[in-house]
């Protein structure tokens, strides 16, 4: 039977700091007021000559380095983004061509900040049907492009950078313990999709569109109504998969979740009873990186030594869509 397991992680976030303390200089906020609602200190933003498209090529180099493969030997290449280098073509295909992986296919998948486990069952599934055995999978996001850095409530909120796994098909007999990715669960509803959103510069309000709002290119959301479904749809799917491998929580080495807000991360770590050595946060430092932040926080995780082979760890993701979903995989 094939399994899909994690042969390498590599992430990689832009030079620039971005402080609570210049916010306070660009919007009415304070460092307190917005350490105390979402636990974020700073975050990372793209230089002006930087696209997405540089940032995910980074942490591509970086996961490809860990798991010992050249380019060469990727079979697809999936990227999660929100904010591609441009509508078309995908951001993945400018990535192949730099990476010269110019014998694998290349497509985005568009799920917002729940992108990366959605580009995790994807290619888990390519991996499983036998099509594929070498998958390089990217969560990558420039959110300060689209950030309104007039709206307190939101620009405070969002960073950029790039984080990417190198998944690699087993065909070692399958048994208790073995490594893989165990279990995905995915969900969407589309009926609040105007809960976290960027209107403008598709086809319903175009680009150079004489818009009522001429601020609709810039993303919008709503906090307080987020903050509850995203609580609780993470929980229901981080049971879900946990319940389906027949573990509990306190079997869990790591959790890594979608670093959105500390309250949603601290409710959820709350709700599942995890320790504190269980959860991964790093929002402190990079912000809410949509896609980025689940590869960004792994590969952290897993260079500072904090998993080992063997280890359970599940992954969560709330974003845009509305999507949610959770992994659970063995190191």
């Amino acid at each position: 039977m094939t399994a899909t397991v994690i042969a390498g992680t590599g992430s990689y976030v832009p030079e620039r700091v971005m402080t609570n303390a210049e916010l306070e200089r660009m919007v009415d906020t304070s460092d307190e007021w917005i350490v105390a609602r979402t636990g974020i200190r700073e975050r990372r933003i793209a230089a002006a000559d930087q696209a997405t498209s540089d940032l995910g090529l980074a942490a591509a180099r970086n996961a490809l380095a860990a798991a010992g493969m050249r380019a060469e030997e990727l079979e697809l290449i999936l990227v999660a983004t929100a904010t591609p280098d441009m509508s078309f073509p995908a951001t993945a295909c400018l990535i192949q061509a730099q990476l010269g992986a110019l014998g694998a296919a290349a497509f985005d998948l568009s799920a917002a900040c729940s992108g990366f486990i959605y580009g995790l069952s994807v290619a888990d599934a390519f991996i499983r049907s036998g099509a594929y055995r070498n998958v390089l999978v990217i969560g990558a996001e420039t959110m300060s492009r689209v950030v309104d850095w007039e709206d307190r409530a939101t620009c405070v909120l969002f960073g950029d950078g790039a984080g990417a796994v190198v998944l690699k098909a087993t065909d070692a007999e399958p048994r208790a313990g073995a490594s893989g990715l165990i279990h995905t669960d995915i969900h969407s509803d589309g009926a609040a999709w105007d809960y976290i959103c960027v209107p403008g510069g598709g086809s319903r309000i175009p680009p150079g569109h004489a818009m009522v709002d001429e601020r609709a290119q810039f993303l919008r959301m709503r906090g307080n109504e987020t903050f509850k479904v995203a609580v609780r749809n993470m929980e229901r799917a981080a049971r879900k998969v946990i319940d389906q491998a027949g573990v509990k929580a306190d079997d869990l080495s790591l959790v890594v979740p979608h670093q959105a807000n500390a309250r949603i991360l601290n409710a959820i770590s709350d709700r599942l009873g995890l320790a504190e050595r269980q959860l991964v946060m790093n929002l402190d430092r990079y912000g809410n990186t949509s896609a980025a932040s689940i590869p960004i926080a792994l590969d952290e995780a897993a260079r500072a030594g904090r998993v080992a082979a063997g280890d359970l760890v599940l992954l969560l993701a709330f974003g845009s869509g509305l999507t949610w979903g959770a992994t659970l995989l063995r190191w």
